[in-house]
């Protein structure tokens, strides 16, 4: 499968995020379409690994997504987290913006990069 419309650009906020669900070849996934400071699009699973709660409704600081749980900060480009006490990464899928639309590859994720 390739890529999926996720959402149009204008439907994520600036330095915020956008709950997308997706169809995957094993099923629904969870999606977070999230806008970094320097206006880049990054999309991230939805599901925290820490507390398996939603990161779409996190806050957004520089390339980062912060769990609104707990306070686990992932990487927005590797999925890596970057601040307790998630330990484990969650899958970062490739983005292609076609015009105003934002494709998301949930069959292709990118390779999980453990800290």
């Amino acid at each position: 499968m390739s890529g999926q419309l996720a959402c149009y650009a204008q439907d994520v906020p600036a330095c915020g995020t956008f709950r997308a669900e997706l169809e995957g070849e094993d099923g629904p996934v969870a999606v977070a379409v999230v806008r970094a400071e320097d206006g880049e699009l990054y999309a991230i699973s939805d599901v925290c690994s820490h507390g398996s709660v939603s990161l779409s409704e996190g806050e957004v600081e520089g390339a980062t997504v912060e769990c609104w749980l707990h306070g686990s900060k992932f990487d927005l480009r590797t999925g890596a987290p970057t601040g307790l006490p998630a330990i484990r990464p969650v899958p970062v899928y490739p983005v292609t913006v076609d015009g105003e639309r934002v494709l998301v590859d949930v069959d292709t994720p990118m390779p999980v990069k453990e800290s």
